[in-house]
């Protein structure tokens, strides 16, 4: 469940040899919904909800509010939901909130609190303990 696919590493391997379209400078704060199309770098913070297509969130990255994307490499700190294709928690992030992802992968050093459901596309749910048995 934890583990990439083909498809997914293709997906990845993309979405990294993509040009960053957008960048917010670790000097800048913005207080509001944002928005983006293709792959776009946060350095700075931003307070509110974010939605778009690959988003990197570097070390010095900062998000409070939801994040909904296709991709999410995290550096940074987030305090929020996340709703992802793919995430990618590295050695220093920190995630606070509702992770939902297919594909998860967590690096040593990667700070997670909050509730994780990770399953791939087409896969049943597993059983919990208190289901029957018919």
């Amino acid at each position: 469940m934890f583990g990439k696919s083909e498809n997914t590493e293709n997906k990845m391997k993309k979405v990294e040899s993509e040009a960053i379209a957008s960048i917010i400078d670790k000097s800048m704060v913005i207080t509001g919904e944002v928005s983006f199309k293709g792959k776009a770098r946060i350095d700075g913070t931003i307070k509110g909800n974010v939605q778009g297509d690959h988003l990197i969130l570097s070390k010095t990255g900062i998000v409070e509010g939801d994040i909904t994307v296709q991709s999410f490499n995290c550096f940074g700190k987030l305090t929020g939901n996340i709703k992802t294709d793919i995430l990618v928690a590295r050695k220093g992030c920190g995630l606070q909130g509702k992770l939902e992802a297919e594909s998860l992968t967590v690096e040593p050093g990667a700070r997670i609190e909050g509730e994780i459901k990770a399953a791939a596309q087409n896969h049943p749910p597993i059983p919990s303990k208190n289901d029957k048995k018919v």
